[in-house]
């Protein structure tokens, strides 16, 4: 069964109650208010242009648990090789953009909707998403966006047009969480890549149990980048 929203942005079923392929709702918008209820009940928005808003919560979960993360020797060259400078919520929108428009192995066209890309730039703009870019002699060439809430940090989505490029803005984001207090990335679907640097996949109803933690209040609100200059030599 799939359950449509009301008009009601806090209101939502049980993850629990989602579909075999983790579909669980339809319908509502994607204000503030319903994307930050949605994120702190281990809910997300997925869809294509041309569908109504299409709401999921998948079971089993991936997950980074920082203290879990590693990544290879060639890769820890690259970071501190000063080949890229990695910058924090200095051009959102320009990051989401870039990930709309990343051609990606065997999908057609992008969930990344204007409509998405709306919301996201408001939730950025209300201090709960925010995006690590990497740039290669003044040109952006990498980066990504998510979501912060309390302890956690939701990915979404990254891109590249050098290679390394998307990693090297990932391990500033470890970095950045570890600074701030934040232990796990929510990486919603299982990648081998991510695997790779230490996720895995837990059920979904531990998941949840562990988002009973997050409150606006303890979510630190703000432009990242602001602290750029105190975690720089991490």
């Amino acid at each position: 069964m799939i359950y449509r929203l009301t008009d009601n942005p806090w209101l939502f079923p049980h993850p629990a109650w989602a579909g075999p392929d983790g579909l669980l709702a339809v319908g509502g918008d994607l204000s503030v208010e319903r994307l930050v209820t949605a994120y702190s009940r281990g809910i997300f928005p997925w869809y294509s242009e041309g569908e109504p808003i299409l709401w999921y919560s998948p079971d089993p979960r991936m997950v980074l648990k920082l203290d879990d993360f590693r990544y290879a020797k060639s890769l820890r060259r690259v970071v501190h090789s000063g080949k890229f400078e990695v910058r924090i919520d200095t051009c959102f929108e320009q990051v989401i953009r870039s990930c709309a428009g990343m051609s990606r192995k065997g999908q057609h066209g992008t969930w990344i909707t204007e409509e998405m890309v709306q919301a996201y730039v408001r939730l950025h703009e209300h201090g709960f998403a925010h995006s690590f870019e990497t740039f290669c002699q003044g040109e952006l060439v990498g980066g990504l966006y998510g979501v912060s809430l309390g302890r956690f940090f939701f990915g979404e989505s990254m891109f590249h047009t050098m290679t390394d490029a998307s990693k090297v803005a990932f391990v500033r984001l470890v970095e950045y969480c570890r600074y701030l207090g934040i232990g796990l990335i929510d990486a919603q679907q299982e990648t081998p890549h991510l695997a790779l640097l230490g996720a895995r996949t837990i059920p979904r109803k531990d998941f949840i149990q562990q988002l009973q933690s997050i409150t606006v209040e303890n979510t630190r609100r703000m432009n990242w980048g602001q602290l750029n200059s105190e975690v720089k030599n991490l």
